[in-house]
C-alpha cells in the first residue's frame, strides 16, 4: 500500500470517509504537496489495511457506514501505535471531541475545514510523530550503551565521533570503523544503524576472523544445497539476511584476500549469487566495516585490499583507546556499575576517591572491554556500599603489566589479557596461575616471555 522508501522524502496519509467528495479534496490537498495518499470509504476496507505498513497520519471519519469511528480508535491505536489521528466530522460537540482524544486522536476537525489549516495540522502531526521515533530510537541506543545512566561520551574526541555519526548515519554511505580491539567498535556500528532510515531493518552482524575460510563465502553470499559436503540445505547468507537493514563486516582484515575480491564485486554489482548456485539476487543492506589493525599496517601485511577498502571506507571512523580518552573513563565506570549492581541485586552505589583515582591512572590495554569486566568483579567482591581501591585488581601503576605491549593478533591479545588478569588475581603466582589457566607451568613461562609480560 505505502512504499516504505518514500518516508523521508513524504508522509503517508491514510484517508478513511465514506464522502467521495471529501476523498478528492484531500487527496488533491495532499497529493498535490507530493505525499503518499491512500483513499479509503468504510472500516471493512481499514480493517483490512491493517495488516499492511503503518502510514504517519490517519484522517478518519466520525460517521462510517459500517462502524463509528470513535469505536475504531482503540483498534488504530493497538495496531499502529505511533501513527497521529485526525478526526473529521460535520456533527461534532465538545464531548466528542474530548472522548476522541481520550481513546487517541491527536486532533479533532469540523467540517467545513480550511485545507492549508488542515495541512498545517498534518505537518505538526508528522513531525511530533517522526521526533518521538527519533527521540525513542536515541533512547533505545543510549540505553544499550549506558544501561540506563547518563550518556558516557564526555571526551571531545568521541563527542566529535557522535557528532560525524549524526551526520552520516541518515545516509547509505559505507562507512568502515578502525581501533584497538575493545574500544566499541560494535556499539558505533549500532548507533549508526539505529539512526539510519533502515534502523526498522535487520542489523546483521559476522566475525570475519571467527568463520572457518571454507564456509565463509557460503555464510556471506548463501550456498545451494549439495554445493559442499555438508551442504544439506539451500543457505540464504548474511547478505540477503541483511535485506533492507545493515550488515556489519567485523574484523573485515581477517578475511580471506581471494573473499575480500569476490566480496568486492558484490559491493560493485550489488547482487549475489549463492555459492554453487546460478541465480543472483540483488542486495539493498548498507555495509559497516570494523577491523582492529592500523589500515598501514593492513596494506602492508597484505591482509586487505586497497580496492576493497576504498569501496568500503567511503567514510571512516577512527575510534581512539581508552588511555588517550580519560574524560569518559568515571563515567563508563559508574554505568557499568550501575548495571552490575543492579543484576547482583547489591547496594553497591559508587566508587571512593582512591577507586577513582586509580581507575584514571591505569593504562586500560583492554580498552572499554576490560573496564567492564574490571568493575563487574569489583562489584562481586565488594562487600560494602563503595567500590574502594581494594575491590579493584588492576595495578596502581599505569606501565604495570601494560608495557612494552608487541604486536598480537586479537586471539593473542586475548590470551596475554587472560594471563595478565590470573597473575594480577594470584599475586604474581605462576604456579597457581598456570593451574587456573588450565596449562603447564612451562607454557605459562614461555607465553609471558613470547607475549612480554612483566615478570
Amino acid at each position: 500500500m505505502f512504499d516504505d522508501s518514500q518516508r523521508s522524502e513524504c508522509w503517508r496519509l491514510l484517508i478513511v470517509d465514506d464522502e467521495p467528495g471529501v476523498r478528492r479534496l484531500l487527496e488533491d490537498i495532499f497529493k498535490s504537496r507530493g505525499h503518499e495518499v491512500v483513499l479509503l470509504g468504510d472500516a471493512a476496507s481499514l480493517k483490512q489495511a491493517f495488516a499492511g505498513p503503518a502510514p504517519d497520519v490517519v484522517l478518519l471519519d466520525l460517521r462510517l457506514p459500517d462502524a463509528d469511528g470513535l469505536d475504531l480508535l482503540p483498534q488504530l491505536t493497538e495496531t499502529w501505535p505511533d501513527v497521529r489521528i485526525v478526526m473529521l466530522t460535520g456533527y461534532g460537540t465538545i464531548d466528542t471531541a474530548v472522548e476522541a482524544v481520550k481513546k487517541g486522536a491527536f486532533y479533532f476537525v469540523q467540517k467545513p475545514f480550511e485545507p492549508e489549516a488542515l495541512l498545517l495540522l498534518v505537518q505538526r502531526a508528522c513531525e511530533e510523530k517522526h521526533l518521538q521515533e527519533q527521540n525513542a530510537t536515541l533512547r533505545r541506543v543510549m540505553s544499550a550503551l549506558t544501561s540506563g545512566a547518563t550518556p558516557v561520551f564526555h571526551s571531545s574526541a568521541m563527542q566529535a565521533i557522535l557528532r560525524t555519526v549524526e551526520r552520516i548515519a541518515p545516509s547509505d554511505v559505507s562507512v568502515l570503523i578502525t581501533g584497538e580491539s575493545g574500544t566499541g567498535k560494535e556499539v558505533v556500528a549500532d548507533l549508526i544503524h539505529a539512526l539510519s532510515n533502515r534502523s526498522k531493518g535487520p542489523m546483521v552482524k559476522v566475525n570475519c576472523a571467527a568463520l572457518p575460510r571454507e564456509l565463509i563465502e557460503s555464510e556471506l553470499f548463501g550456498a545451494v544445497r549439495g554445493a559442499y559436503t555438508g551442504a544439506h540445505a539451500d543457505r540464504e547468507g548474511l547478505f540477503r539476511q541483511a535485506e533492507g537493514g545493515s550488515l556489519l563486516l567485523d574484523e573485515i582484515s581477517e578475511m580471506p584476500v581471494d573473499t575480500q575480491t569476490k566480496l568486492l564485486r558484490v559491493l560493485q554489482e550489488k547482487e549475489v549469487r549463492p555459492v554453487g548456485g546460478r541465480t543472483v539476487y540483488k542486495v539493498n543492506c548498507r555495509i559497516i566495516a570494523a577491523t582492529n589493525r592500523r589500515i598501514e599496517d593492513a596494506f602492508r601485511e597484505h591482509k586487505l585490499r586497497e580496492d576493497l577498502y576504498y569501496r568500503i571506507g567511503a567514510v571512516r571512523i577512527d575510534l581512539p583507546p581508552l588511555r588517550e580518552r580519560k574524560d569518559d573513563i568515571v563515567p563508563l565506570a559508574k554505568a557499568f556499575l550501575k548495571r552490575f549492581a543492579s543484576q547482583a541485586g547489591c547496594n553497591v552505589s559508587e566508587f571512593t576517591p582512591a577507586a577513582v583515582d586509580r581507575l584514571l591512572a591505569y593504562d586500560w590495554p583492554g580498552n572499554v572491554r576490560q573496564l567492564e569486566n574490571e568493575i563487574q568483579r569489583a562489584v562481586l567482591v565488594c562487600e560494602g556500599t563503595k567500590v574502594d581501591v581494594n575491590d579493584l585488581s588492576i595495578s596502581h601503576s599505569e606501565s604495570d603489566f601494560a608495557e612494552p605491549r608487541p604486536k598480537l593478533t586479537p586471539l593473542e591479545d586475548v590470551e596475554r589479557n587472560a594471563i595478565i588478569q590470573m597473575l594480577r588475581e594470584t599475586g604474581g603466582n605462576k604456579v597457581v596461575a598456570a593451574r587456573r589457566l588450565g596449562i603447564g607451568r612451562q607454557t605459562l613461562y614461555n607465553k609471558i616471555k613470547q607475549y612480554q609480560i612483566p615478570a
